[in-house]
């Protein structure tokens, strides 16, 4: 049976923020929620033996605070994600969007070979697992304006704002 590794940390502006992963990575990223909340999205995920581990998360949860301190681009970690092929290559796509810049849902769809596939692109948006590390946030509409976030279009505004400061 799979083992899933999960630890975390506090964050001034996103509580608590967690991480859970696998042998092969990084499987779920999770904050603005509880303890209680991130093992019950979990389990829906994976059906493996869940366990506290800081120790196993320990790179990772270091990338997570120093990207959140505005001093990491780039996150260098394995990520575990399951999902269907149409979302792998949405998943795939936004992290090849630069530190500090956007896409639209538009731009993502053409960049995978379904220019025609915006909202689809929106919806495997949503479904990301691992937001911040797959930023997600960096996606926005054609028009300029932000869209969704499952996590509050505030704490989107704030990502982006984050990285616009930080940014080269």
């Amino acid at each position: 049976m799979e083992k899933i590794y999960y630890s975390s940390f506090e964050s001034p502006w996103l509580k608590k923020v967690f991480v859970a992963s696998t042998e092969r990575g990084v499987c779920m990223v999770d904050f603005l929620t509880s303890e209680k909340a991130f093992l019950i999205k979990l389990r829906g995920r994976f059906s493996g033996e869940i366990i506290r581990d800081e120790r196993k998360n320990q790179e990772v949860l270091s990338q997570l605070k120093k990207y959140l301190r505005g001093e990491l681009r780039r996150f260098h970690c394995w990520l575990d994600m399951e999902g269907t092929i149409f979302q792998k290559k949405v998943w795939s796509a936004l992290t090849k969007i630069p530190y500090g810049q956007t896409r639209s849902y538009k731009e993502i769809a053409r960049a995978i070979g379904h220019p025609k596939a915006f909202r689809a692109v929106g919806s495997a948006n949503g479904q990301n697992p691992i937001p911040l590390i797959v930023p997600c946030h960096r996606v926005i509409e054609s028009n300029g304006g932000l869209g969704g976030f499952g996590h509050g279009v505030k704490v989107k505004r704030k990502l982006l704002d984050l990285e616009k400061t930080h940014g080269i």
